[in-house]
């Protein structure tokens, strides 16, 4: 057997590994945002441009999703079509992980998720105003019609979640396909946050991108759920339980796997009903236990979050030592 597809994969796993400890220092300097902005916003870019030029409201439904099918199929094209020579190129320079490894950082969000969840916290042990305006950034229910409560476990939910499709999916496809892999995941999950959802504009023309998108976060939402159950030893048990109970009642087909987990692990209760635009959906409980919660379960789930990404970094320094002794 050939030993270049070990090489590959122990290439990939050095590189996110140097990736995930850089970026948990680092995270994306104010200073780069400010000068080229950042890919997810070039990838927004053309999702918009996408939108606009094949999105049209006068055709039928079955049309409008086969223009999604053909303007998420642009999309990946697009992206592979930057990612996979660029990889190429950067492999074949001496040094040229170094900025790879830079990149791949930046399609992380390891640090950014932290602050955003942690100035939550912050706002909530001042008032209740500002954890509402905090949490406002970070979710897409009504935070006015949330009490002290309502903001911490909603920063808490955004923060299970996010860790799967903001930190552990990125690795994950990077892991397995490298620059164009990572990259790919990035635009399908910048794709179905922005036309994936099921309004009158984009319920038939973003259909593609929410489905692909189900489809790619799969195994890092499982893997995440395990990562957090892991994280909290001593509740190892009662989380893998949670996770198979209450998971699959979840809306989503992934976002209840990390927050099963979260909830278990921190012995707090999840989910249930949530206000969007006005209109209150009842939703599934994620965890069965203290439903009241406050800043400092937030700060709990800081903690955890953070074990976790150690946990992360561990399995990939792991993955590399097992490709290198093959």
């Amino acid at each position: 057997m050939s030993g270049a597809p070990l090489v590959l994969s122990a290439a990939n796993l050095a590189i996110l590994l140097a990736a995930l400890v850089g970026e948990r220092l680092v995270g994306y300097p104010d200073a780069l945002y400010r000068a080229i902005r950042h890919p997810v916003v070039w990838m927004g870019a053309a999702v918009g441009g996408l939108d606009r030029a094949l999105n049209r409201p006068s055709l039928a439904a079955s049309g409008r999703r086969l223009l999604g099918v053909i303007g998420l199929a642009v999309l990946i094209l697009l992206v592979l079509a930057v990612t996979v020579p660029l990889s190429l190129a950067l492999r074949a320079l001496p040094g040229g992980w170094i900025a790879e490894a830079l990149i791949a950082a930046s399609l992380l969000a390891q640090k950014e998720l932290a602050r955003a969840v942690g100035a939550v916290a912050d706002g909530l042990e001042t008032s209740l105003g500002a954890g509402r305006e905090a949490v406002r950034h970070i979710v897409g229910r009504d935070p006015q019609a949330l009490d002290g409560s309502g903001v911490a476990c909603a920063a808490i939910e955004s923060l299970a979640e996010n860790a799967a499709d903001g930190v552990v999916a990125p690795a994950f496809w990077f892991a397995v396909a490298g620059l164009p892999g990572i990259a790919v995941y990035k635009a399908i999950n910048t794709a179905d946050s922005m036309i994936g959802h099921r309004s009158p504009r984009h319920e038939a023309f973003g259909w593609a991108a929410a489905r692909l998108d189900d489809l790619v976060n799969l195994p890092a939402s499982r893997l995440t759920g395990l990562l957090f159950a892991l994280a909290a030893p001593s509740r190892l048990r009662a989380t893998l339980a949670a996770m198979r109970r209450d998971a699959p009642a979840h809306v989503s087909p992934n976002a209840g796997w990390p927050e099963a987990a979260m909830a278990a692990s921190l012995g707090i209760r999840l989910g249930g009903p949530r206000t969007y635009g006005g209109r209150t959906v009842a939703l599934a409980t994620m965890g069965d236990g203290r439903a009241v919660l406050t800043a400092e379960d937030i700060r709990s789930a800081l903690a955890l979050y953070n074990r976790m990404l150690t946990l992360l970094a561990g399995l990939a320094a792991l993955g590399l030592a097992v490709a290198l002794a093959w």
